[in-house]
């Protein structure tokens, strides 16, 4: 059952470089309008700093972070490894994801989605008396959950460009904990004619890609838009909200309209 209190959860550009201040600087940034944080890991296929470490920074910075770690490049030893590095580190919420193929384009296959959250909860019995100490969710193409998704802690939905695709998705679903949709900000045409490009399900609609041609703006109206409607609907708990690089203008336009 949806809350009344809607949170809009802020996806972070993750460092590709031990240099932390600009992660910290998207923070108190987006604080404005947001406290909680997702931490991306090894984006597109880039190394970057630990999503494990980043969410303990959030911490630190008195915001709620939400770890992802994916699936193609741990290894079932490496994954019991993060979760030790995490408890001791006092992160305890995770999103698990598949991964985008990476730029070598190998990929390990020891682990899968299914299998990470079925590890967490082992770990989280054993180490900490409960096997839902920790806090996980999973994703969902808009489209039918499998059951085994639905044992997760949340839902986020795979990113969408119309909210009536998102609505009718969302009457569809049958889940327990917080669902919540996906809304990225859109940069430029260029960004555009990658995304649909490199992912195909996540193509951007073509009277989007002109709107950007005219105005760089755009993907920012757009997404807040989109974020409103979403947050008008009751349907969500809330959004996972993807700025990219724009999240100054995102956060200006946010602390407006919310």
């Amino acid at each position: 059952m949806v809350g009344q209190r809607f949170e809009v959860i802020c996806e972070i550009e993750p460092a590709t470089d031990p240099d932390l201040r600009r992660v910290r600087h998207q923070i108190g940034v987006l604080s404005a309008v947001s406290s909680t944080f997702l931490i991306p890991d090894n984006h597109i296929g880039r190394a970057t700093v630990s999503s494990i470490a980043v969410a303990h920074e959030v911490i630190e910075m008195g915001g709620r972070a939400i770890a992802c770690l994916n699936a193609r490049d741990r290894n079932t030893l490496g994954f019991r490894r993060d979760l030790l590095t995490a408890a001791a580190y006092g992160v305890e919420e995770f999103l698990f994801v598949y991964g985008d193929r990476p730029e070598s384009g190998r990929r390990s296959d020891d682990l899968t989605v299914r299998g990470m959250l079925g590890e967490a909860r082992h770990f989280a019995q054993r180490h900490r008396g409960s096997a839902t100490a920790f806090h996980v969710g999973v994703v969902s193409a808009l489209g039918p959950v499998p059951a085994w998704k639905r044992e997760a802690d949340f839902l986020f939905a795979q990113i969408g460009f119309s909210s009536d695709q998102i609505m009718q998705w969302r009457a569809s679903v049958q889940f327990d904990g917080p669902v919540y949709a996906g809304v990225m900000v859109i940069g430029s045409a260029q960004m555009a004619a990658k995304l649909s490009s490199e992912f195909p399900q996540l193509a951007v609609p073509a009277w989007l890609t002109e709107r950007l041609e005219r105005d760089k703006q755009a993907g920012v109206d757009f997404a807040c838009e989109l974020l409103c409607q979403v947050r008008d609907s009751h349907a969500f708990d809330g959004v996972h909200l993807v700025p990219v690089r724009r999240y100054r203008e995102v956060a200006r336009r946010l602390e407006d309209l919310l």
